[in-house]
């Protein structure tokens, strides 16, 4: 039987960019309104920490980072941290781990009702019944595919929340 997952989020398809501008600016503030020296920067594939970024954000970005490109695995991520691939809620889960957000992984509906609602100043967690991601310091960390295939990834695309719950660790 395979692992606990989010169901088929690796063909989920992100709305295009004119249906990104549709959402209101409230929809999209935590990454259009916030400021600067919160933001990471993407170099690489690899998303860099804000200096002014708390250190469990930074170790959040950091964890995430390596695993960076692995492939999407429908169950990757539940059975054991390290695995050949991941799906979203696996790839979201390794994050948040990495920064002693979570002891185990959970599945997107799972991550549905994870700490505070609302969206973050530094992260928030955007989850439905069928696929999560994530907005770390204004980097959204998906597994959505894009020209280089699918798995887990940082993109600068705004988030796209309708249809998602988001939520949030306690002070972050």
């Amino acid at each position: 039987m395979p692992a606990a997952s989010a169901g088929t989020n690796g063909s989920f398809v992100p709305p295009s960019d004119t249906e990104l501008q549709r959402h209101s600016p409230k929809s999209v503030a935590q990454v259009v309104d916030q400021p600067a020296g919160e933001v990471a920067v993407l170099l690489n594939g690899i998303a860099l920490a804000p200096p002014s970024a708390p250190e469990t954000v930074k170790a959040t970005i950091t964890a995430a980072n390596t695993i960076v490109g692995t492939p999407y695995v429908w169950g990757g991520g539940h059975d054991s941290w390290y695995s050949r691939g991941y799906d979203c809620s696996g790839a979201v889960s390794f994050a948040l781990a990495g920064g002693g957000f979570l002891g185990a992984p959970r599945t997107s509906s799972q991550l549905e009702s994870w700490g505070k609602p609302g969206p973050g100043r530094w992260l928030t967690v955007y989850a439905n019944g069928s696929h999560t991601y994530a907005v770390i310091a204004g980097l959204r960390w998906d597994t959505v595919g894009d020209a280089r295939g699918s798995g887990p990834r940082w993109h600068i695309a705004l988030p796209y929340p309708a249809g998602f719950v988001a939520r949030h660790p306690a002070g972050y």
